[in-house]
């Protein structure tokens, strides 16, 4: 007579998560805490913003006597009249310069960053690991360091005031490289590069016919860093342009914080600027989105 028993399963086996189609499941508590964390961190990045909506609909006496985080009488209206037509509407031409300078700048940066990048990738020769590990020891070194010594040399080749003052140190993005030899050591066979030259195709054809074309993705994402370190630049403007109408938002409106100490409406303008100046960085997250998220993590996993 045979007795059916039935296997109950072990501590281990209890404990072991849960795999499905798409992976190990993690526990409950494991999920629990993960959500808990990225609140936090999400509250930590909404709460300024909400403060700055909140801030920019008050007028300058409602800003400093009523709570921060609670709407008083709303005056958004005339705070963008009043900033619209302060000093001659400058806000706007800072608001231009940025655009401008991160455009511009942008695009050249990715641009460089793909060619070096490709070129570290494809190409053997000697020192091309010093090279490699130069870039990467680069990123070490914070840009208010580097800001006096490249002020030093703008001035003297003569460019300090000017607009290509600024864009040309942009232009160097040593990020933008080791990402983009990343791209290219995965993106980019060295068959198909083989190839183009038995066909009679230069380098520089080949680069911009096939190099770029496979780049693509890893470009629009260099693009989108690149544009926002553009966006965020302030101590190499601020030492490199003395002329109010060619300054960034960014420097604009700290001058005008600092002259909020004599004249206190001035408060209540860069509260409206600085609300005005995160919608560019947000239409440009939003639009390249698509593009910069199954490119970051297509380059994470190559990394």
């Amino acid at each position: 007579m045979s007795v059916a028993t039935t296997a109950r399963p072990t501590t281990a086996a209890r404990r072991r998560p849960r795999t499905t189609q798409e992976g190990e499941r993690p526990s409950v508590r494991s999920r629990v805490l993960a959500g808990v964390v990225m609140v936090l961190v999400a509250l930590y990045f909404l709460v300024p913003i909400y403060w700055l909506v909140v801030a920019a609909t008050k007028s300058t006496a409602d800003l400093f006597g009523t709570p921060g985080f609670w709407f008083a009488d709303l005056q958004l209206g005339q705070n963008l009249v009043d900033l619209s037509t302060y000093d001659g509407g400058i806000f706007w031409r800072w608001m231009l310069n940025s655009l401008v300078y991160s455009g511009l700048g942008s695009v050249l940066m990715t641009l460089v960053s793909l060619a070096s990048g490709y070129a570290l990738a494809i190409y053997r020769f000697r020192g091309r690991a010093f090279v490699i590990a130069l870039v990467l020891g680069s990123m070490l070194v914070p840009q208010t360091v580097l800001a006096q010594p490249i002020y030093q040399l703008l001035v003297e080749i003569g460019l300090n005031n000017t607009m290509l003052g600024v864009l040309l140190p942009t232009i160097a993005y040593p990020f933008g490289v080791l990402l983009a030899f990343t791209y290219a050591q995965a993106s980019v066979p060295q068959e198909i590069v083989e190839a183009a030259r038995l066909d009679g195709a230069g380098e520089v054809r080949t680069f911009f016919s096939i190099g770029l074309r496979m780049l693509s993705t890893g470009g629009v994402t260099i693009l989108l860093f690149a544009f926002i370190a553009s966006w965020n630049n302030f101590m190499l403007p601020l030492l490199v342009l003395s002329d109010t109408r060619l300054q960034p938002v960014t420097v604009g409106l700290s001058g005008w914080s600092q002259a909020a100490i004599t004249v206190p409406g001035l408060q209540t303008l860069v509260v409206v600027g600085a609300l005005l100046s995160v919608v560019p960085i947000i239409a440009v997250f939003l639009s390249l989105q698509r593009f910069w998220k199954s490119g970051l993590s297509a380059g994470a996993v190559k990394m």
